[in-house]
């Protein structure tokens, strides 16, 4: 697959908005929540249905993306976020405005949430596992890497533009409309101009499609996924924290919520620069595999954690967490990539929805426990986070199989030859 083509672009566009539509809601969740008068904690768990959800139906997509085709699940997953923004975004201001009580408010924008965590895994499984089917092994690591960019890049821009639509007549739910528009246009040009036809549907060895069953304790990818568990937990806990923590920093200097808003945008701003500049800058140009991206991310992810708790403070809170953010970009597209070479090529669908199971369950209990641990000490989450990034870097050196890196694979490719006839059945892309 040409990483420049119209098709990746495509699948580029599907993960940023998704992307740039969470961080957006990210950053206004802590000054809502405050609004509201609601607890801290409740905030964080209200919104745990919906990690729970999005851990459940993750395998379901990855399987159904092997039968139905992967352009029609991303399109799925596009309108449960379209629905889910736009639902959010009217509960949020019913509650804003008082045309309804904050906790029925509240409660109509868990629901919302809830229909993101059902529907939103489906679209970065099936794009994640429609490079897969167009890439060789030695495509993989940039291709994957280049793809989780685009998430990088949502976050860079969500929380950058969420205070520009801050406006009178829709508040804080103003994003919120915003990204449900942008997404309902992706969504029309996924319809319209994504190629759907392209690879030839590989049958397994078995002649069995349903290949998830059972993946998880696979010791081809075991290690990375308790890996991915430990980074994307303690991301979780520091996204989280986030707001809540500089909305603090500065009520000393009398800013409230929304007054601080802006200082919540440019603190994920710098998370978001840190991960794109390891993503688009430090490891194209080092050349960095899965081995040595899990390596480095794991380390850098703890040195940001112990600098939060060295140096609190609004200016150190961004630091560690710019810090973080570049630890997690190196990381993420290490043990995703690394758990796709350890694979078969009839597996590539099962495996992106163990990875992606990996999003919901991180978001289901570290960042309740995380602001938790918050309320009752604002170090604690931080060194919680650092136990837990410490045993990813052990794991890495632990684990024989992340010591090693994936297995090299020169025989193995998935990339149709140009010779390939378009799929003529339900297979990777289903029918023309």
């Amino acid at each position: 697959m040409n990483l420049r083509s119209p098709a990746f672009a495509i699948l580029f566009a599907v993960s940023l908005i998704a992307s740039a539509g969470n961080m957006a809601l990210q950053s206004v969740l802590p000054a809502i929540g405050r609004e509201f008068e609601l607890a801290d904690t409740l905030v964080a768990a209200a919104f745990a249905i919906s990690a729970l959800m999005w851990t459940v139906a993750s395998p379901f997509w990855a399987r159904l993306s092997d039968r139905l085709g992967r352009k029609r699940v991303i399109q799925i997953g596009l309108s449960g976020f379209v629905a889910s923004m736009a639902g959010f975004g009217l509960a949020a201001t019913s509650g804003l405005e008082h045309w309804l009580g904050p906790v029925f408010a509240f409660t109509l924008m868990a629901a919302a949430r809830t229909v993101y965590g059902v529907f939103g895994s489906a679209a970065p499984i099936a794009s994640q596992a429609y490079v897969a089917d167009r890439t060789t092994p030695q495509q993989r690591t940039q291709a994957m890497s280049l793809l989780a960019s685009a998430q990088g890049l949502g976050t860079v821009i969500g929380p950058t533009i969420a205070p520009f639509l801050v406006l009178p007549l829709v508040g804080l739910a103003g994003p919120m409309y915003a990204f449900a528009a942008l997404g309902a246009v992706v969504l029309i040009v996924v319809m319209t101009r994504l190629p759907s036809g392209e690879v030839v549907r590989i049958p397994s060895p078995s002649g069995q499609r349903d290949t998830a069953k059972g993946l998880w304790k696979d010791p081809r990818v075991r290690d990375y996924l308790l890996y991915g568990l430990f980074i994307t937990g303690a991301q979780a806990v520091n996204i989280s924290v986030l707001g809540f923590h500089i909305i603090d920093e500065l009520a000393v200097t009398g800013m409230n919520g929304r007054q601080a808003q802006p200082f919540i945008g440019l603190a994920m701003f710098g998370g978001a620069v840190a991960t794109l500049l390891a993503q688009w800058g430090l490891i194209p140009m080092l050349k960095l595999q899965p081995r040595a991206l899990m390596r480095w991310g794991a380390a850098l992810a703890l040195l940001g954690n112990l600098m939060s708790i060295a140096s609190p403070g609004y200016y150190g809170v961004v630091v560690g967490y710019a810090i973080v953010s570049m630890g997690v970009g190196f990381a993420r597209p290490g043990f995703t990539a690394g758990s796709s070479l350890a694979v078969r090529s009839d597996e590539q669908g099962a495996v992106a929805g163990l990875m992606m199971s990996l999003a919901g369950l991180s978001f289901l209990g570290p960042p309740v426990i995380g602001v938790a641990l918050y309320e009752l000490s604002e170090p604690a989450p931080f060194i919680a986070n650092a136990l837990l990034l410490a045993g990813a870097t052990a794991l890495c050196f632990w684990s024989p199989r992340l010591r090693a890196g994936p297995a090299d694979l020169p025989g193995r490719d998935e990339a149709p030859s140009p010779e390939t006839p378009p799929a003529s059945q339900p297979g990777p892309e289903g029918n023309r």
